[in-house]
């Protein structure tokens, strides 16, 4: 595996925020309604302080305060709990003041550790194609699995780019993170070895004859779409 890389320091697990799904959703739609903590706690019934936490760390409300949460930020149980999250991302309405901020090699780094499944983007004899791969980063190389017969396993010496993303309907936004370079087979045993060991899981084709290939990145880059909600004053 390359020794200097785009991606070298992206190998150790990222930890993600104690923040969970339904505070970031909670604190998303307070904002966009342009409500405080309290006004949310006068609507629900409920303490301001709880709110915060709600927001802020990992909780699991009870159903029937989430009744009460919903009705007072004017929508539903199933949009706080990502009940919708089974919908095609990208299915929902985009915000109305989106903004798209592209991101920092660092930040490229950070999303990439908290992926396992992909997509490859390949030009072979028989035309362009794009196919999910299981993967991990490693040695700051892009290590992804596919089967002996499969398009990037034989594309060795053409340049394919390899990239991931995330959709949130309910926050109206999501990030993309792309990855450019030169793929080669890893048939180190040792390597291959460590690269089994250190996979999140076995391969989601079920094909126990899948091959390591390994991208060595010459071009990183990524993109987020956020929002910005505008505050108006309460009449």
């Amino acid at each position: 595996m390359s020794g200097k890389s785009l991606l070298k320091g992206s190998d150790a697990t990222t930890q993600g925020p104690c923040r969970g799904d339904i505070g970031r959703r909670v604190a998303a739609r307070r904002e966009q309604l342009g409500l405080t903590r309290e006004d949310v706690a006068v609507r629900a019934g409920s303490a301001p302080g709880y709110i915060q936490y709600l927001e802020e760390q990992t909780a699991t409300p009870g159903i029937g305060f989430l009744l009460r949460l919903a009705d007072a930020l004017e929508t539903t149980v199933a949009e706080l709990t990502g009940g919708t999250a089974d919908l095609p991302p990208g299915s929902g309405r985009a915000a109305h003041h989106p903004e798209r901020v592209e991101l920092g090699l660092d930040e490229c780094r950070l999303l990439l550790g908290t992926h396992g499944v992909g997509h490859v983007a390949v030009t072979t004899g028989e035309g362009p194609a794009i196919l999910p791969v299981d993967y991990l980063i490693a040695d700051g190389e892009v290590a992804f699995r596919t089967t002996p017969d499969a398009r990037p396993a034989t594309a060795g010496g053409n340049e394919l780019a390899f990239e991931v993303d995330h959709i949130d309907d309910a926050l109206h936004g999501g990030w993309s993170v792309q990855v450019v370079g030169e793929p080669h087979q890893v048939t180190d045993p040792e390597t291959v070895r460590r690269l089994d060991e250190q996979a999140y899981s076995t391969p989601w084709s079920g094909d126990d004859s899948c091959l390591w290939t390994a991208l060595t990145p010459s071009h990183v880059s990524g993109r987020r779409i956020t929002t910005r909600y505008t505050h108006h004053p309460k009449p």
